[in-house]
């Protein structure tokens, strides 16, 4: 019996011991689900003061969060990256859209091109009539060879002599760029050519910091190298040449610096030479740029003819951003924004608001977010592109796709043919966008250029385009509404249409 008895004794003991631990771990959890706050931002203090803060709320942007919501589904579906492959969506919808907008155009064009004057491209050169012995050097014959249409001609043979030249020319003078917000230099070369450096700061895995906003991030000279070939590749044709070059920080900068910026010389602690020049952002001790322990590489972009030559009109972007930590633009309260800038002379007709899609196409790929102005040859007019120049918060943020770069597209619902005939080759042809950058990039002397996850994240967001497309299709009247194979054929005109001097569209107050 006594048997019987420890044996029943330590059973109800161990019940006992069960039915505790349960009501304990009851006990933990409950209390903390009662002050919870599931609202998005709203900033909760605990303790007698918490009632102060009921109403202080921070709003976030669409997009933000979006990269926990990305790896929460990865952690729930660990093959999610498998069966996406498996079942890739080769938008043949919208191929077919395509289709038949080309072969209508065909029928039609064919019909009525009898007659129709050839349409007129000229260059720089030919507007300014420019001299035999200026179009002599490599410098001349880019500049002067700029035209209506384009930077360049597709396979320019002189875009491959100006990035040579840039690449391999002693350098004889250098200067600080007045302007700007964080340090470049203005690089003169032996034969009187010029280019604007952009230095090195950090290894190309350092991304920008989480809690920087796109106005306070680094400028990274690889962005400028990536963003020129990938504006070659979609066929755009519209940035400055520029390549990477790796100098010797004690001959080619310190032995050629004068006045201010060679003040700001020094060596560091490691024992390195470094300098930190003058500008708004980081130009100061604690972010210099430091040799390697001499070797320091960045970027070279061509520049542009003399303003005094061909001057060019600075517009502010329609959908600029307000560049404060609370302030939002127009367009991002706005979902009807686009009706206000296509009722606005040069974005009611032709080619510019469709280069704005393209450009917001272009710096969507990147993560571009600092897009406040762009540029036009003036000689030229309205009717001619909009050149893509600064480029160097670039490819900050590989896991975060920027959905509000995309606003002027799924807004306006305006794209041109040939663009989106070019990403949907990229995205379902036999070589995607990042196999044609990288190899692009691998001739470049600061190889390798951009780090796999960019590269990944340029086809990822291919993609995710071709999906903005098919809605502002699937939305639409005709496909020839959201299509256009001409530039001509879009057109918002009427009367007494407010005209856009390059400073209509303000921030708001």
């Amino acid at each position: 019996m006594k048997l019987k008895e420890r044996l029943v004794m330590a059973a109800m003991g161990f019940s006992l011991a069960v039915v505790l631990l349960v009501l304990l771990d009851i006990n933990l959890v409950i209390p903390h689900t009662e002050h919870v706050n599931s609202q998005h931002g709203r900033v909760r203090m605990g303790g007698k003061d918490s009632e102060k803060h009921k109403s202080r709320i921070l709003q976030k942007t669409p997009s933000q969060g979006q990269e926990y919501k990305l790896s929460k589904s990865e952690e729930e579906n660990p093959n999610s990256d498998s069966k996406s492959k498996e079942s890739a969506d080769d938008f043949n919808d919208v191929v077919q859209f395509l289709m038949k907008i080309t072969q209508k155009h065909n029928r039609h064009w064919k019909a009525s091109k009898a007659g129709r004057p050839e349409k007129s491209n000229p260059t720089i050169g030919e507007v300014v009539s420019v001299s035999e012995a200026e179009m002599s050097s490599v410098w001349g014959r880019f500049q002067y060879s700029i035209s209506k249409e384009e930077m360049y001609s597709d396979k320019d043979p002189t875009i491959t002599e100006v990035v040579d030249t840039m690449r391999q020319l002693p350098i004889v003078g250098i200067s600080q760029k007045e302007g700007g917000t964080q340090l470049k230099l203005i690089i003169e070369y032996e034969d009187g050519g010029q280019a604007l450096f952009k230095p090195m700061r950090f290894p190309r895995t350092q991304e920008t910091l989480p809690n920087h906003f796109y106005f306070t991030d680094y400028e990274r000279h690889n962005a400028e190298v990536a963003a020129f070939h990938l504006d070659q590749l979609l066929g755009f044709r519209r940035a400055v040449p520029v390549t990477g070059r790796i100098l010797n920080i004690t001959r080619d900068i310190y032995s050629l610096a004068e006045g201010d910026l060679l003040k700001t010389f020094f060596i560091s602690p490691a024992g390195n030479l470094c300098f930190h020049g003058k500008c708004s952002y980081y130009c100061d001790t604690s972010h210099a740029i430091c040799g390697n322990p001499d070797m320091l590489e960045g970027s070279f972009a061509a520049f542009l003819p003399a303003k005094s030559v061909a001057p060019r009109k600075t517009w502010r972007h329609p959908w600029r951003r307000s560049y404060h930590k609370r302030r939002k633009a127009q367009w991002e309260k706005d979902p009807d924004y686009c009706e206000v800038v296509r009722d606005v002379h040069p974005y009611n007709q032709g080619r510019r608001l469709l280069d704005i899609m393209d450009l917001s196409i272009f710096d969507f790929l990147m993560g571009n977010m600092d897009r406040h102005h762009y540029e036009t040859f003036k000689l030229f007019g309205n009717d001619t592109f909009p050149v893509h120049l600064d480029h160097g918060r670039a490819f900050g943020r590989s896991g975060h796709d920027e959905m509000s770069i995309l606003a002027p597209l799924y807004q306006c619902c305006v794209i041109r043919h040939s663009t989106l005939s070019m990403l949907l080759t990229y995205h379902s042809g036999p070589v995607p966008l990042s196999a044609a950058l990288n190899r692009s990039l691998s001739s470049d002397p600061i190889k390798p250029v951009l780090t796999n996850q960019h590269l990944e994240a340029v086809d990822r967001r291919v993609g995710l385009v071709l999906q903005v497309a098919r809605e502002c299709l699937d939305s639409a009247e005709t496909p020839e509404n959201v299509i256009f194979i001409r530039d001509e054929l879009y057109s918002n005109v009427k009367p007494d249409q407010p005209v856009d001097d390059g400073h209509y569209f303000k921030r708001e107050q």
